[in-house]
């Protein structure tokens, strides 16, 4: 039994690639039957039929894939590479998605997912340009089981095999990125299905009121699958690396940045769509440019262009064809849209002064946000490409254009929910909003005194209160309609009040820690030894001891420090390791956290010419843990968002 049990193991790669193989036919047949239905019954039941087939197998084909990372089968050439006999569970299940191969076929599995979800999900919309949406998504599913099988098979077998495998990146073997690149890819794949809707519509020359209806919840889950991946990135990055920053403006974040801003602007821009049927070739072209920005990302981190702790991949042959899978998808998404959204024309049906028109300015405001962080992360490729040398493009040129550009979008922010639509009234929002402006002036002259007179963390931390102060503003005022007693009523809020108040919330806690953070950030690197302390950021710090421990898979240097504050003396360690299968140091933090900030500690080297004592990096990073929260708040608001529409049947599950 135990033998033919191993047999069968042993077969699963074989397994995988052939179920692989069966759900690119089948993705093919769905994308032939959804885009030649025509309205055809049978035809479109085919097309259901074959898109849940070709999920099925590729849900299959990835649980193939995870199964010989547990078994740690070494004849699995990525196994081999990215995964090793003595690394916990947790870090062998994530190996599966850990390199490039096993993330593209997460990303077909996901996108064939998606696709059956939506063909099993038709509505209210209309059955033809339903049935070209599922045939459409059945394309870019195939695209891109075609190009994993090729290019990037999961699959290939290694011989002669090796007894124990080269281990995942260092790095990489932490609980949050275990997370992050599956939440990634969600959010990533997740912009096809508004873009499967886009061209559908296109393709019958109509978007309508169903049609926004369909794309808003989609739209919606992308999003806040690629907030919440973003945020774990952020997380990860900041506890991990031992630089004790957050966010670096980094080409590969920017590549998840993107498509963050084009779905944001998507979410708001489909909402007019849906209730006025207006903006519908503006959505249309959202739609196509956040998967065209999903498809640059993928080719960022796996075209070898980039170095960067985020890169999978340096095969110019694989990005090359990533390449021509993102002119495809645009060439026919732009062409389309060239051809037919002429003919999507509407009267605006909204004056100047309403909550459509704040929302048109949000979508301004995100679009061209978007284009310059496009233009900043390109630039430097496109000059090198031409001859012109290797040239950086940074923090300094982004904090001086998309920072302003976003500040100026969120001091527009809290209006919007104030203004009532197609005709409101500016006078009557700005003085419900009175409160609210008056805490963000309080604070800003509080800010401009406490930060020796700067200028830019004063707006900065301003901007902050008066997005959290004009978040609570809009509840108190759908509080005051109708009669009874305000707090009773709090309980019969709808969830899309609470949902979009919590995301706006959200972002100004998220931006008064950035601010913070970042302008009132202090760092010091000192030499202790064993006994020695140093004072920093109001706290006394002194080393304790330092001695060696021993892990699942690595040895590590462990440093013990004392913290005395105000509230009393804590505890912290810090450590250096050394994996099993790497001669590369990671470092492991020390973080103290308090509402006011953390305390964060990095342990350096040895030095050599004074034994005993050691290099440490100290750094206090005041309310930094508001980034997180306001990330997380963000999510969640778009996941209350997506209960409230999943409630009026918007998924027509």
């Amino acid at each position: 039994m135990n033998g033919a049990f191993h047999g069968i193991a042993s077969m699963l790669p074989e397994v995988g690639a052939f179920a692989m193989a069966l759900a690119l036919g089948l993705s093919l047949a769905q994308a032939g039957m959804g885009l030649a239905a025509g309205g055809r019954a049978p035809r479109i039941a085919a097309a259901v039929a074959f898109s849940r087939a070709a999920a099925l197998l590729s849900a299959a084909a990835f649980a193939c894939l995870i199964a010989v990372f547990v078994r740690s089968d070494f004849t699995v050439e990525i196994v081999a590479a990215n995964s090793h006999i003595d690394k916990p569970l947790l870090y062998k299940i994530a190996g599966a998605w850990g390199n490039h191969e096993g993330s593209m076929l997460l990303w077909c599995t996901v996108s064939a997912i998606f696709g059956a979800v939506l063909a099993s999900a038709r509505g209210t919309q209309d059955k033809s340009i339903w049935s070209k949406a599922v045939g459409v998504q059945g394309l870019v599913t195939a695209g891109a089981l075609i190009y994993t099988l090729v290019l990037s098979n999961p699959f290939a077998r290694l011989d002669p095999a090796p007894m124990i495998g080269s281990g995942l990146n260092p790095l990489l073997q932490d609980p949050a990125l275990a997370a992050h690149p599956p939440m990634l890819y969600l959010g990533y794949v997740g912009m096809s299905v508004p873009f499967s809707l886009a061209l559908a519509a296109l393709i019958e020359g109509r978007a309508d009121q169903a049609w926004a209806k369909t794309l808003r919840p989609w739209t919606l889950a992308a999003w806040t699958c690629l907030t919440l991946g973003i945020g774990l990135g952020s997380y990860w990055a900041y506890y991990e690396l031992g630089w004790g920053g957050w966010w670096f403006w980094d080409p590969v974040e920017n590549a998840s940045f993107m498509p963050w801003l084009a779905a944001c602007g998507l979410v708001h821009s489909a909402i007019v769509t849906e209730r006025r049927g207006s903006l519908a070739s503006w959505t249309i072209l959202l739609a196509i440019m956040g998967f065209g920005f999903a498809l640059l990302g993928t080719f960022l981190v796996r075209s070898g262009v980039l170095t960067s702790v985020h890169a999978f991949a340096v095969d110019p042959q694989r990005g090359i064809a990533v390449l021509v899978l993102l002119v495809i998808a645009l060439g026919a998404g732009f062409g389309l849209y060239a051809w037919r959204a002429p003919k999507l024309a509407r009267p605006a049906g909204f004056s100047a002064m309403s909550r459509e028109t704040m929302l048109v300015w949000n979508n301004f405001g995100l679009s061209v946000a978007a284009g310059v962080v496009l233009i900043g992360t390109v630039y430097p490729l496109i000059v090198d490409a031409a001859g012109g040398g290797l040239i950086s493009v940074g923090p300094p040129f982004f904090n001086a254009t998309v920072v302003p550009l976003l500040g100026a979008l969120f001091v527009l922010l809290p209006v919007g929910p104030m203004m009532a639509w197609r005709v409101g009234d500016a006078r009557d929002a700005l003085k419900r909003l009175l409160p609210a402006a008056v805490i963000a002036g309080v604070t800003f002259v509080t800010a401009l005194a406490l930060a020796q007179w700067r200028v830019v963390p004063a707006i900065g931390l301003s901007i902050g209160v008066w997005l959290v102060a004009g978040g609570f503003v809009y509840l108190w005022a759908r509080l005051e309609r109708g009669d009874g007693v305000r707090i009773a009523k709090i309980a019969l809020l709808p969830l899309s009040v609470w949902s979009m108040s919590l995301a706006h919330v959200g972002a100004g806690v998220l931006t008064l820690g950035a601010i913070a953070e970042t302008a009132f950030r202090q760092e010091q690197a000192v030499t202790l030894a064993s006994g020695e302390g140093v004072t920093f950021a109001d706290r006394r710090i002194t080393l304790l001891q330092v001695g060696e421990i021993a892990g699942p898979n690595y040895t590590a240097t462990r440093a013990y420090f004392r913290v005395e504050q105000r509230s009393g003396a804590q505890p912290l360690s810090a450590e250096r390791r050394i994996f099993s299968t790497s001669s590369m140091p990671t470092s492991e933090v020390g973080i103290l956290s308090g509402f006011d900030g953390d305390i964060y500690v990095a342990l350096g080297d040895q030095l050599r010419d004074q034994p005993g004592k050691w290099a440490v990096r100290l750094y206090y990073n005041p309310l930094v843990l508001f980034i997180f929260a306001g990330a997380l708040m963000m999510a969640l608001g778009g996941l209350l968002s997506l209960i409230a529409l999943s409630r009026r049947g918007r998924f027509g599950l």
